[in-house]
């Protein structure tokens, strides 16, 4: 099919979104590239706001989640000492159950139901920008009792598999920095570099913007990053290193048939996310990609695997629909059709009968417990949100919404008006963890000082409330769910465990 390839109208499509960024704005770079080469490469918008230096596909950058592909060949690499099969309590002793019980390959193909480091650290009021270390962090790990959902039962994102993962290598001597100096950059004789904090000086690192909604921010953020998005380097690095992952020679013989292969649930479905990559679908064929996000900046790629042609997209800006750019110009150049937006559902929020199960629909926009998806038409009445990392399949029935969300089954049903926050929620609410709240006059009050927020409630029924929490360049809305009347948790995409209990 390579023959029938117009790169031409990928390289067109491409550079439409380019033009978008402005040119003393944060920019970016797509480029287009096969196995034989670079087949075009443009680039806009500038490195940093200081110095106003143009942005190219040399400028290095963070390339954030699509570092996890990377760290999985690691992982692979050392298939003597941590196996895909073994319980991650084998390796980390210091964890409890349930956790202990999830496997390293349910850990980095997202149904481990592990959850998600940085939200549960804003579930306990911690800003992005709060400084945290790796050690403290593990430890916090390991005083967990809950998963988000039962291991191997559904998707759902979240970057603590690897980062946990990446601590059982460490303990046994295997650092992933080194492995990509060794097996990757001085090889390829591209530079990468995984730094362990946000602060490390990377050489040539380019700073991330978002925007405020009056003029652009640098952006920063206090997490200890962990393998799960610590990899640096730039449009034309991350080109290399897919172009000699899809040949497999020398030592990466195999390598990516091994990421790539079919991952499944415990029921035997597959789940179409596998070792740090995720099947995408375009007409009749499928694709290999994988997104990555920091705060200030968007990297995509998506590859086909049988003629090994592909795009990567990099910018140091947050608003940056990496995705969106890949699909399209991977339509313009196989000639295959764009999914349909779906249309016609009701719009308006709903919930599932019991749980804090909750949707939202805003035209061809679905946002699950705060994720925001597409949905796209899938025939029969069908609608779905074709990712493999927060998979959604739907269908009206009556006044409801169902299908799965994730891979589970549920049932959502419209909300209906004149829902009120009731008295008996008001109080002061502490967490094992020492994090306090109030809610007071129908709104959750958190933080202290000049970053203490009130933030209103809104009711959904069934002891389920939305508030909207405002986190740098994120707002987040989180659903407060009333467990008992002495405990309530708070429930985030990918963190749903986090229990307040009410102060004596």
């Amino acid at each position: 099919m390579s023959a029938h390839f117009d790169w031409q109208a990928a390289s067109a499509v491409a550079e439409d979104f380019v033009r978008q960024w402005g040119q003393n704005e944060p920019g970016g770079a797509v480029i287009g590239f096969d196995d034989a080469g670079i087949r075009f490469s443009h680039a806009r918008g500038v490195e940093s706001l200081a110095t106003l230096t143009p942005f190219s596909a040399e400028s290095v950058v963070r390339y954030a989640s699509v570092t996890k592909h990377f760290f999985c060949a690691m992982v692979l690499a050392h298939d003597d000492v941590i196996s895909l099969d073994d319980p991650l309590g084998k390796h980390l002793p210091e964890l409890k159950a349930p956790l202990a019980d999830v496997t390293v390959g349910q850990a980095l193909d997202m149904s481990g139901g592990l959850p998600d480091t940085r939200e549960c650290l804003s579930l306990l009021g911690l800003s992005v920008y709060t400084e945290t270390k790796a050690a403290p962090l593990v430890e916090f790990l390991a005083r967990l009792e809950r998963l988000n959902f039962d291991a191997g039962r559904e998707v759902s994102y979240s970057n603590t598999g690897y980062r946990l993962v990446e601590t059982a290598l460490e303990r046994n001597g295997f650092i992933f920095d080194d492995f990509v100096q060794r097996e990757i950059s001085g090889p390829l004789g591209v530079a990468l570099k995984a730094p362990d904090v946000w602060n490390d000086p990377v050489k040539d690192l380019v700073p991330g913007y978002w925007h405020s909604g009056e003029c652009w921010q640098l952006a920063a953020a206090g997490l200890h990053i962990s393998a799960s998005g610590s990899l640096t380097g730039s449009a034309t690095a991350l080109v290399a290193w897919l172009q000699a992952l899809s040949r497999g020679e020398g030592r990466l013989a195999g390598v990516f048939d091994r990421l790539q292969a079919p991952r499944f649930l415990a029921d035997g479905r597959q789940s179409g996310y596998s070792l740090g990559l995720r099947r995408s679908q375009l007409g009749d064929r499928g694709f290999i990609g994988h997104g990555g996000s920091h705060p200030g900046y968007k990297t995509y790629f998506l590859l086909d695997p049988e003629s090994r042609a592909g795009f990567v997209i990099v910018s140091n800006r947050e608003d940056t629909n990496g995705y969106k750019i890949a699909l399209e110009s991977m339509s313009a150049l196989t000639g295959l059709p764009l999914p349909k937006p779906a249309t016609g559902l009701p719009e308006g929020f709903y919930v599932t009968e019991t749980g804090p199960w909750w949707i939202e629909v805003k035209g061809s926009v679905c946002t699950y417990l705060d994720a925001d998806d597409t949905l796209y038409d899938d025939g029969d009445g069908w609608v779905s949100s074709r990712s493999a990392s927060s998979p959604m399949r739907l269908r009206l029935d009556g006044a409801a919404l169902v299908g799965e969300a994730g891979h589970a089954s549920r049932r959502f049903l419209p909300v209906a008006e004149g829902h009120e926050v009731p008295p008996s929620l008001s109080g002061r609410w502490r967490s094992s963890e020492g994090a306090e709240l109030e809610i007071r006059d129908g709104a959750v009050i958190s933080g202290v000082g000049p970053v203490r927020q009130t933030m209103p409630l809104k009711a959904l029924g069934g002891g389920r409330f939305l508030f909207t929490m405002l986190d740098g360049p994120w707002k987040k809305r989180v659903c407060l769910h009333v467990l008992s009347g002495d405990r309530l948790e708070l429930v985030l995409s990918r963190a749903r465990m986090i229990e307040y209990g009410r102060c004596a």
